[in-house]
């Protein structure tokens, strides 16, 4: 595997590192879900630069971004566009949404109600959007980043389950380290300010995008994937687990989160400049995949226990081929 894609992606880094502090690992898996061509979900409370991010990896891929701030009084129109009478001509012409662009800030999705919740889920999915009687379709390359805050609940929607599967990945922003937050607190706010050069060309993404398609992955890997999923779902695990996991899962994930994780695992080594998947590739990943692709019982919640310490115990017993 040639090492220009490891090379590009420690650029990327180098370059977001001059406006963010620490954020070298939410950088990389940013970008694995773009390269894997897909969704971002990020979670964390406010402060913690998810805007900046966003924004900084936008322009070092030198894509076109629009920022889309939800409202609980946003209209689906707001986000796809819609139709103007024209007096003059008599006839209607199409006003397109802020959605036509190649990186999209979602901010604060969980505050939009489910006609808007609909609008996306079809821009996600479909890679388009409809307008009247129309269909239009987004630009290529087409990258959802949406954020949501997970304290303040007033005012806000739960994401409907078919729209979380079609984040490729769910990255939760931690509160930084003391010498990490001294660093940031010099800046006293500058950090946006700080100039980043484009990094990538749209050639190197579809390279990039070819490559990942290309590595390796051996039919035991596939077997250890699936083997992780079926013990998400509760009659799977029962049969594969003496862990007392079953009554934590309501729901498991779902064979698009398979896919998801092959994707992923395969730019993951192709980030490490290898051309084949190991174990622990997709062991990186599994975490991000899945956090938000199980629904989780009551009892979970009574006992305090979340996703991630189910999937981490999921990926302690599973025996790793």
């Amino acid at each position: 595997m040639e090492n220009k894609y490891v090379e590009i992606i420690n650029n990327c880094k180098a370059e977001c590192a001059k406006r963010l502090v620490g954020q070298d690992a939410l950088i990389t898996d940013i970008l694995t879900a773009f390269v894997a061509d897909g969704h971002v979900l990020l979670e964390g409370v406010p402060g913690l630069a998810k805007t900046l991010a966003i924004k900084t990896v936008a322009q070092i891929l030198g894509l076109d971004f629009k920022r889309i701030q939800f409202t609980p009084d946003l209209l689906p129109a707001d986000v796809t566009g819609t139709l103007i009478y024209e007096q003059n001509k008599g006839t209607f012409s199409v006003r397109k949404g802020p959605v036509f662009a190649n990186v999209i800030l979602a901010d604060e999705i969980n505050r939009a109600p489910a006609k808007v919740q609909s609008a996306m889920l079809e821009a996600m999915e479909e890679r388009q959007v409809t307008i009247g009687e129309e269909t239009y379709s987004l630009p290529s390359p087409f990258f959802v980043l949406a954020t949501q805050n997970p304290v303040e609940q007033e005012g806000t929607y739960n994401l409907p389950e078919a729209e979380l599967d079609r984040f490729i990945m769910k990255l939760v922003v931690n509160y930084p380290t003391a010498e990490n937050e001294k660093l940031i607190v010099k800046t006293c706010g500058k950090a946006p300010a700080v100039p980043v050069k484009t990094i990538v060309t749209a050639s190197a993404i579809k390279e990039m995008r070819d490559a990942a398609d290309q590595i390796t992955c051996d039919d035991k890997i596939v077997d250890y994937i699936v083997n992780i999923l079926s013990v998400t779902r509760p009659a799977g695990a029962k049969e594969k687990s003496s862990h007392d996991i079953t009554r934590y899962i309501h729901f498991g994930a779902s064979p698009r989160a398979g896919i998801a994780m092959i994707q992923c695992a395969k730019v993951h080594a192709l980030f490490a400049g290898r051309d084949f998947v190991l174990p622990e590739d997709v062991k990186a990943v599994a975490l991000n995949v899945l956090r938000h692709r199980l629904v989780l019982s009551y009892e979970a919640a009574a006992d305090n226990v979340s996703a991630d310490e189910i999937i981490s115990r999921i990926l302690d017993f599973i025996p790793v081929p």
